[in-house]
């Protein structure tokens, strides 16, 4: 399933901690989160939940849409996430990937 380039929010369970990104692949970077395969925040702090993603038509788009959101109070960002998808379920699931245990 191809996919535009997206700004996508992480996490590890419902009101968590969130990560906000950006990539043109939403498949692999789901799949590398979920694996933990590069070191950094998601890994430290288990981040593999996708709870939210947003499609733009262009790389520039998204990343403007990701510094915006990461200037935005936590609250801000859950209330978005809870707009959409209140039960804060793994939206990966949707798109192919198994269930987290």
């Amino acid at each position: 399933m191809p996919f535009q380039t997206c700004t996508y929010i992480m996490t590890n369970k419902p009101r968590g901690l969130p990560y906000i990104g950006v990539t043109s692949d939403l498949l692999k970077r789901i799949y590398q989160h979920r694996e933990g395969i590069a070191d950094g925040f998601t890994k430290r702090y288990n981040l593999n939940k996708l709870v939210l993603f947003e499609q733009f038509g262009t790389m520039e788009r998204a990343i403007l849409r990701e510094k915006q959101l990461k200037r935005w109070h936590r609250q801000w960002k859950l209330n978005l996430i809870e707009a959409t998808n209140p039960r804060w379920r793994d939206l990966a699931e949707d798109l192919g990937f198994e269930p987290l245990r």
